[in-house]
């Protein structure tokens, strides 16, 4: 039975480190791109006034995509946003015809409509020199690639996190938003919620002493398993499906409904828990504590209950870094009881559940740290905070977005070398002055 297992273990490092090789070749082809002609025509974008109506195109209409299009159409309805959705894409019909109805809505009531322009290749809608801003929410297999060629055409993106698929992708994907200048907003939407820069006000003003060590985590439970979306029984490859333009940047295989519509589930498009839900915690956390590039990262878990995936159901990470502390996270799809989200310090510890901040003092300095509450503003609708702060920064360019792309790419690392961490079964290095893996 142990040999079974190792022999399953060093199986799934082989296909690793192959699929590693092909995502750093990919990062350099990122690095290198070269604009087509279309690209650089469409680089001369117009800026955005303050009273000018934005236009918007979206690639990825699955379910997060459907989300920020139902979030969009109902700020324009009621004439929060002057704005427009224009073009959507994506490479499985169903979801092309609904994304089109959905985002046809914007119009209803109103006596001026338009129309909204359906694309299967992502490359076209960027093409269009109309188009301001873009919403990426596709798998995150090809979120580095549809980033840069954004930039590099011209547009400002919302990019759903995670940032990328790999770390070297998160570089190239950071540099070109320095070169191209556009404006990044990373879709964690909790980063819109102003408790987590208020923390980071008090942990600047000494309120806990020196940051020892913190805590969090992103934990959830279900009878049949995390990301078992529904399967289309009517889903048929070159009929109202692309598996090929699905696959881009990933390793070729033949059709699996399983991989398409629950890739969550499979290295080749995703990390998983440390991808998809640890972004979420970390970018929040960060503006609390203060963003950096770690220095060592380690991780452990397994598939303990859900045998039915590549990533593991149960994962815990340790991060190192340079200013002096340790952050852990922990994560499970297998059981909903995670860690309260706490800053340690030296002098007491700050609790960051719910809508308060709360300060108790370490016992050795009762008498020097007073207990503290401080109840924050509640944002009832996260999504669309997050939204409208990005529209913002489109608008009036000295802005900063919530989730900035420096925060984000920090993230990234962190969590792009604990998913290293566990498939090589070794701990991580970094180097952040040369930002590059070291071991």
């Amino acid at each position: 039975m142990t040999g079974e297992k190792d022999e399953r273990k060093e199986v799934s490092r082989r296909q690793f480190l192959k699929t590693a090789a092909g995502a750093l070749a990919v990062g350099a082809m990122a690095s290198g791109f070269k604009p087509s002609r279309a690209y650089a025509l469409a680089g001369s974008q117009r800026v955005v006034g303050a009273n000018d109506r934005i236009t918007i195109g979206i690639i990825g209409c699955g379910g997060m995509g459907h989300a920020h299009m139902r979030t969009l159409v109902s700020a324009i309805q009621r004439g929060e946003e002057n704005a427009e959705i224009v073009a959507v894409c994506d490479i499985y019909d169903p979801r092309k015809e609904s994304a089109r109805q959905t985002c046809e809505r914007q119009w209803e009531g109103k006596s001026q409509t338009g129309k909204v322009e359906v694309y299967h290749d992502y490359r076209k809608l960027l093409e269009r020199k109309d188009i301001d801003v873009v919403w990426i929410a596709t798998p995150e297999h090809w979120h580095a690639k549809m980033a840069i060629d954004a930039m590099n055409a011209g547009k400002d993106i919302y990019l759903e996190k995670p940032m990328t698929r790999h770390v070297d992708e998160a570089k190239a994907v950071y540099e070109t938003a320095l070169r191209t200048r556009r404006v990044v907003q990373v879709g964690s939407q909790w980063t819109s919620e102003p408790k987590w820069r208020q923390a980071g006000e008090l942990i600047k003003q000494g309120k806990i002493g020196k940051v020892v060590w913190s805590q969090t985590s992103y934990c959830r439970n279900s009878r049949e398993g995390e990301w078992n979306y529904a399967i289309d029984p009517n889903a048929k490859p070159g009929v109202n499906l692309d598996w090929d333009a699905f696959l881009g940047p990933a390793p070729k295989r033949p059709w699996d409904p399983e991989r398409f519509f629950r890739w969550r589930k499979f290295w080749d498009y995703s990390g998983g828990i440390v991808t998809d839900l640890f972004p979420h915690v970390l970018h929040t956390l960060f503006l609390a504590i203060g963003a950096e590039f770690p220095t060592r990262v380690v991780a452990t878990g397994g598939i303990f209950v859900h045998h039915d995936r590549e990533v593991p159901d149960t994962f815990h990470m340790m991060a190192e870094f340079p200013s002096g502390h340790v952050v852990v996270v922990a994560g499970s799809t297998a059981n909903e009881r995670g860690l309260e989200t706490i800053v340690h310090g030296h002098k007491a510890n700050m609790l960051l559940g719910g809508n308060d901040i709360v300060v108790q003092p370490e016992r050795v300095y009762a008498d020097e740290v007073e207990p503290m509450r401080v109840t924050t503003e509640a944002v009832p609708d996260v999504l669309r905070a997050h939204h409208k702060n990005f529209l913002e920064c489109v608008r009036d360019r000295t802005k900063m977005p919530n989730c900035p792309i420096d925060l984000a790419y920090k993230v990234m690392v962190t969590v792009g070398l604990a998913e290293l961490s566990y498939r090589e079964g070794k701990m991580k290095l970094f180097d952040p002055e040369r930002l590059q893996v070291v071991a």
